[in-house]
């Protein structure tokens, strides 16, 4: 018997790991690379413009509010030397305009404008465009590879943003299903691990956010992870102040973390334990609010329309997320780890099932109100990543609910199976068990039949359908909330959709030529030598021309499918004006096609176009041909 039950738990961890795969798989699939949160509407003078004179300052307009550093606007003249002075400034339009003056004298010629800002939101953004003075003219600038938010960097950086929101519903759901669902699962060590591994995980999160935020923001490497005065500077900025606010408060949530598992655990007298119920909950309220305010603080919330409600709002989804979800963990852990003859109590569950209902009438409130501020419109919801990535964590809330549902009804019927299952294992108690006093042959006697009595009711419990019901229920919500979790992270490094709509609007930096330019199609065959290497990559560039465009490449085999690689890449190089190589950032389409929409090619000229094809782990090989860019 014990057999079978431990090959059905097994067959059902295998399929709640076979669903989050596929979960997991279509979050990746619908998710485009995260969007600036700033985007750039307008530069003074314009992108490619040629002016007469010289301009007093470059002039920079963004879509929402930006912060600037001491090098944030750097305009370079043809030979490479600084033509800016000064500090960039927020100009007359306030914190959506930057600016920076230029010096005096300026030569005729093409100079370019490298600029970087980090977003009201937080999240950062960069860029570079070139102007001409008189006429247009070579020049030797060459433009930063590493972009702002990506790499190695943004990826760490993405992770510990996940771990941070995961370690925050651990803490506060388990807290709270300990404390006003279960209070006996305060003294069992699985119950105990869950609390403190998320104000673990929160703790190793927020301090590799606080190292990592320098180069994630200015587009450093690694290395800069490590550079304490970088740590200082990014501590004066307003997302430096929440990591550090965070960190303080989960101080304050080890002391709180201390009681629920020492005093709190151990009282006994009812009136005590219930004062200190009270405490743990203003206190517990007071840390787990004050912790979403440093996500609200610094990330959407806090800037667009209706800001002041925006915030308030978004702590009170971040407290029902926690709750629900962190709770589903502990009763998880509950139903599986219950070490006592009847486990988790009915009662305990149905307590939580009602928090658990009110925390998804919160959720879904509240989030009603986020996707109007965020989307703005219906169209945006389907035109915009982020009101694609929006539709998606809605369906999976959807079958969160429905799953939710699903364990609501096996809670009534382990309510009613309850009742019977503690009577049957009583009546199957010898006598001798139930029988006090005796000499020491007897008491020892009554131990052992009270052993055997506990294990055959913990069997009884075990076999019972009602609570393998639930069990199975409560993993597949878990499992689906991992998922949410996932896109809900994702979300929160995606450019709004009210924001997207605004940038594609406005459509003045990336206009197109007055005559509308053919696209550039490129043929490269290629072998790598090894197994299966020949093929052919056929790159399409739209519209050719300097400024933005949209790169698609599509890689066949010999026999004219479309095939994957492990490993494809595309780069630029202006030799002519030593700029370059500007790597592209690729993603994946379909079978064998791979694309970007934000290759920048700053200035025309015959570039050249290089492509790498990784077929194995060991032979690779890279082409390159001359392209002419407009």
């Amino acid at each position: 018997m014990q057999t079978a039950h431990a090959g059905s738990r097994r067959t059902a961890v295998r399929r709640a790991l076979v669903l989050l795969a596929a979960l997991l798989a279509v979050i990746i699939g619908a998710a485009a690379p995260a969007s600036a949160h700033a985007a750039l509407l307008k530069t003074t003078p314009g992108e490619d413009s040629v002016v007469k004179t010289a301009p007093a300052q470059v002039e920079l307009t963004f879509s929402e509010g930006v912060l600037l550093a001491d090098d944030s606007i750097r305009v370079l003249s043809p030979d490479g030397r600084r033509a800016d002075t000064g500090k960039p400034h927020a100009n007359t339009g306030g914190a959506k305009t930057a600016a920076v003056a230029l010096r005096s004298g300026l030569k005729n010629g093409t100079y370019t404008v490298a600029w970087k800002a980090v977003s009201a939101d937080s999240h950062p953004v960069a860029g570079a465009f070139t102007f001409s003075i008189g006429a247009p003219s070579k020049t030797t600038v060459a433009l930063p590879q590493q972009e702002a938010g990506g790499g190695v960097v943004g990826t760490l950086y993405g992770i510990a943003r996940y771990i941070s929101y995961s370690g925050y519903a651990l803490l506060v759901g388990a807290a709270v299903f300990l404390g006003a669902c279960w209070p006996r699962g305060a003294t069992l060590r699985p119950m105990r691990r869950l609390v403190v591994g998320g104000w673990a995980a929160m703790v190793a999160a927020t301090l590799a956010l606080l190292m990592l935020r320098a180069p994630y923001a200015n587009g450093g490497g690694l290395g800069d992870a490590l550079d304490l005065s970088a740590v200082r500077d990014v501590l004066d900025t307003r997302p430096g102040a929440a990591l550090l606010s965070r960190l303080l408060l989960l101080a304050a949530g080890a002391v709180f973390i201390a009681v629920l598992f020492g005093t709190y655990a151990k009282r006994e007298d009812p009136v005590e334990r219930q004062d200190l119920a009270w405490g743990l909950a203003i206190g517990g309220t007071v840390v787990a609010g004050g912790l979403a305010a440093t996500w609200a603080m610094a990330e959407h919330a806090s800037v667009g329309i209706q800001s002041s409600i925006a915030m308030p709002v978004d702590v009170l989804h971040l407290l029902a997320m926690a709750v629900w979800l962190g709770g589903l963990v502990a009763l998880l852990t509950a139903l599986f780890k219950g070490q006592d003859t009847q486990g988790i109590e009915r009662e305990a569950v149905q307590r939580f099932s009602r928090i658990g209902f009110g925390a998804v009438v919160t959720l879904v409130s509240t989030g009603v109100y986020q996707s109007w501020r965020q989307v703005g419109s219906w169209n945006a919801l389907v035109s915009t990543s982020y009101g694609q990535l929006l539709c998606v964590k809605v369906g999976l809330v959807v079958l969160l609910v429905e799953l939710a549902w699903l364990s609501r009804r096996w809670t009534g019927r382990l309510g009613e199976a309850g009742r019977a299952t503690a009577t049957t294992a009583a009546a199957k108690v010898p006598v001798g068990a139930r029988a006090a006093g005796g000499d020491e042959r007897a008491d020892q006697l009554a131990r052992q039949e009270a052993a055997l009595a506990r294990t055959r009711a913990k069997k009884a419990r075990d076999a019972d359908p009602e609570r393998t019901g639930l069990r199975k229920s409560v993993l597949a919500e878990v499992v689906v909330a991992v998922a949410v979790l996932a896109v809900t992270t994702v979300l929160t490094g995606t450019q709004p959709g009210r924001a997207a709509t605004e940038t594609t609007s406005a459509g003045t930096v990336t206009a197109p030529a007055t005559k509308t330019p053919e696209p550039l199609d490129v043929t490269l065959p290629f072998d790598t030598g090894g197994p299966k290497g020949k093929g052919t990559a056929e790159i399409t560039l739209d519209p050719a021309t300097s400024g933005q465009n949209e790169l698609h490449l599509l890689i066949t085999g010999t026999d004219g499918k479309a095939r994957d690689v492990p490993e494809v890449q595309v780069a630029f190089t202006l030799t002519a004006k030593k700029i370059g190589p500007l790597p592209v950032t690729l993603g994946k389409i379909d079978t064998g096609h791979w694309a970007s929409t934000t290759v920048q090619l700053p200035m025309p000229g015959a570039w050249l176009m290089a492509v790498t094809v990784r077929t194995s782990d060991i032979d690779q090989i890279t082409e390159t041909k001359t392209v002419k860019i407009n």
